[in-house]
């Protein structure tokens, strides 16, 4: 398995706000030991930053898709610089 940490930025589209988003990444990112953020945008989007193993990242977002209040239409991803030192995964107000 892939021990390599990475960043992604990851913005959300579709019904994300109002429905635990943000409550359901912070449990799911603190289950697998990823760290980062998650925030609401202005626009009815979420911008999340998460970093970990392609594993963690990816068993995040599968929770977030698999949830039945969450419905994400479309997703904009970017690989983005790691941050030294984090520990930790948060809400981030904006």
């Amino acid at each position: 398995m892939e021990k390599r940490i990475v960043r992604k930025s990851v913005r959300f589209f579709g019904i994300v706000q109002g429905v635990g988003f943000r409550y359901k990444a912070i449990r799911a990112a603190r289950m697998t030991g990823a760290t980062g953020w998650v925030r609401n945008e202005y626009d009815g989007s979420v911008t999340m930053e998460i970093q970990g193993t392609y594993w963690q990242i990816e068993r995040v977002i599968s929770e977030l898709q698999e949830d039945r209040f969450i419905r994400i239409e479309d997703m904009d991803v970017r690989r983005i610089d790691p941050v030294e030192g984090e520990k930790e995964f948060r809400t981030q107000w904006s």
